[in-house]
């Protein structure tokens, strides 16, 4: 480490392979949280959302849905009330994850950001989204676009989270739907199953190594110091 006079040895740690051998029963059911961004009785992001689920049961996961209806603005309700205590129960819940929003004046809608923002990045030493896997869907009433993907990918990020790198954008939403709201024969909804595996294989492959995988040097020494500081002041 001579060369790396900056760095603390004791909390410098090599990757080791063998940590990331997973031990959890690939035979258990993923279990996916679905949220969707638009009020609307026809909601083309929530029939996304729910063509999505139909894939991800046939693939053998477990699914739960989040209504927003009556979710208040962030900020404006305390962290007690019930959607606000129900959304969170259920990210803590889920393995992995899949938003899908409409583009709306070039972004992703206020009532999907309002759901990731009413997410804590941490719940005392617990990060709820951290390690989690994300999948990603947005539609369009025009022509197809990525604005949507590309804002809620940063927010993946942000989140921790293991966003997987394959993502879905349905054009022209109105014409992707059926009398009886079923996504109709296309590429679009093959680019749907694409994703929905994708997640699922994501899902499998971490679900007993996201702890590992997001244990970072810099938080570890933070840790540490804490830890340092502590000790300090009970010897005083």
């Amino acid at each position: 480490m001579t060369d790396l006079p900056n760095i603390d040895e004791e909390l410098f740690h090599k990757p080791d392979p063998e940590k990331l051998r997973t031990d959890a029963p690939l035979s258990d059911p993923p279990k996916i949280l679905l949220l969707y961004g638009s009020l609307r009785d026809r909601s083309f992001s929530r029939l996304l959302a729910e063509e999505a689920e139909r894939i991800l049961k046939a693939m053998g996961c477990e699914t739960r849905f989040f209504n927003p209806h009556g979710l208040p603005q962030v900020d404006d309700a305390p962290e007690a009330h019930p959607k606000v205590v129900e959304l969170r129960e259920l990210v803590q819940w889920a393995e992995g994850m899949v938003w899908s929003s409409p583009e709306r004046h070039g972004a992703m809608t206020g009532l999907m950001k309002s759901q990731i923002d009413w997410i804590p990045l941490s719940v005392g030493a617990v990060r709820p989204s951290q390690g989690k896997t994300l999948a990603l869907l947005q539609v369009s009433g025009g022509s197809q676009s990525f604005n949507a993907l590309n804002q809620m990918r940063i927010l993946g990020r942000w989140m921790r989270m293991i966003t997987i790198p394959n993502q879905s954008s349905v054009p022209k939403a109105f014409l992707e739907f059926d009398d009886n709201n079923r996504m109709k024969p296309s590429a679009n909804y093959d680019r749907v199953v694409d994703v929905m595996e994708e997640l699922v294989k994501f899902t499998l492959l971490t679900r007993s190594v996201s702890g590992y995988l997001t244990d970072r040097y810099s938080e570890r020494k933070e840790s540490a110091e804490e830890l340092s500081k502590r000790v300090n002041q009970r010897s005083i």
